[in-house]
């Protein structure tokens, strides 16, 4: 009896003291998770770098118009110098601006995680009174679009080079959508938004309507639909569908660009009013797709590069998402001599001859698409011409009026 008592009080004991010491130890342990994260969160607060805002008032001379680099839809954005000789580009939100601290916090997250060659680098950001900055490293040679559509400028771009800038674009977007930490789809791929640093070398620049996707996510829907005309995907324009593929899409549009030297939206051709997509499509089949390429570059090209280059760029321009190839494939494509599968019929590419007509057929199909509603109206800078089927619109071609 004796012993068994003995026996209880010492079972008991040790409980009592492995119960302390679980308690003790979990104490620890959430100390130094605690510490762990604070740590973390400084060390991510230190990778980005906040600016005074009086530092980049004296590096842009007061934001003054002589070092505007250009006007973007987060708003203006200006060439400065630091006070140990460093260039800098100082994006500044615009308080007129269609966007606001929700793109900017987007592309601060966004952009402050991903390190790529292709990729402009975000140096620090400025958040004070009512002004919302980010600071990028300077590129040069501002954005591709000021050379391929320059009359003058596009000649410093021959055939080797464009070359170079396509696939390092491609190798940009194969990063966001497979290599980096995050699947982020860029929804906003144009040649405006291509900068070329000292070396002509491309980046790509503005993530402010860009998405994370999650692992396994492959794609995503949106009520508000937002990017630039001629580069959308049909299935994001009018049904606010956005996925890996419409960023190919994009890419395609903006291969048959920098090939050609000529803008998809707003193109036209003397025998019809064919958009960019639509005349590459129309020249394939007639097998003189080598007709496209910009003249300032036909004695620099080599035929079946650049013929190649026209067959991966209709492959991305394809009207069915499924169909396009993604960026891996595309990569590999640009880079190797394979057997490439024949395109089918891109999205875009419907005739129409009479411009009144065009307005006219859209005034009572409105309602239901996302596009137009987002938009407001048929009348003025872009026109669309649409067909139903089953129910649902499918938007077959945008023409930019003048």
């Amino acid at each position: 009896m004796v012993y068994a008592l003995f026996v209880l009080r010492e079972n008991v004991k040790r409980n009592v003291v492995i119960l302390i010491l679980s308690i003790v130890a979990g104490f620890f342990l959430l100390a130094s998770s605690g510490c762990c994260l604070l740590k973390k969160k400084k060390r991510e607060t230190k990778e980005l770098p906040f600016f005074d805002l009086s530092i980049l008032v004296v590096a842009t001379d007061n934001f003054s118009a002589a070092n505007m680099l250009g006007q973007g839809g987060f708003g203006p954005v200006y060439k400065g110098r630091l006070s140990n000789g460093n260039e800098i580009a100082v994006k500044r939100l615009s308080k007129n601006s269609g966007q606001g601290i929700e793109e900017l916090k987007n592309e601060v997250m966004l952009i402050a995680k991903l390190q790529h060659r292709n990729l402009v680098r975000l140096l620090g950001c400025c958040i004070q009174d009512e002004d919302k900055i980010l600071i990028y490293e300077y590129m040069p040679n501002k954005s591709l679009d000021s050379f391929i559509f320059d009359q003058t400028r596009k000649t410093l771009l021959d055939w080797r080079k464009r070359f170079e800038i396509i696939v390092g674009i491609a190798r940009g977007i194969l990063y966001l959508h497979q290599d980096s930490r995050l699947r982020i789809i860029h929804r906003d791929l144009k040649a405006s938004n291509v900068l070329l640093d000292a070396e002509l070398n491309p980046k790509i620049s503005d993530f402010g309507i860009a998405r994370i996707f999650g692992g396994n996510q492959i794609q995503a829907n949106t009520k508000r639909v937002i990017g630039t005309y001629g580069y959308m995907a049909p299935e994001y324009a009018i049904n606010g569908l956005f996925s890996i593929k419409s960023d190919v899409f994009s890419f395609g549009v903006l291969l048959l660009e920098i090939i050609s030297g000529q803008k998809n939206n707003g193109y036209y051709h003397e025998d019809s009013s064919l958009n960019l997509i639509g005349h590459a499509w129309d020249l394939w089949n007639e097998d003189r797709a080598l007709d496209i390429v910009d003249s300032s570059i036909v004695k620099s090209c080599a035929a079946h590069e650049v013929l190649r280059c026209i067959h991966v760029g209709l492959l991305c321009v394809q009207e069915n998402a499924q169909d396009r190839p993604t960026m891996p494939t595309v990569v590999f494509m640009l880079g190797n001599e394979t057997t490439l599968p024949p395109p089918k019929q891109p999205a875009y590419v419907i005739r129409t001859r009479n411009v009144a007509d065009l307005r006219v057929s859209t005034a009572g199909m409105c309602h239901g698409c996302p596009l137009l509603e987002n938009h407001g109206s048929t009348s003025g800078l872009v026109g669309f011409w649409f067909k139903a089927r089953r129910d649902s619109w499918s938007l077959i071609h945008i023409q930019q009026f003048r």
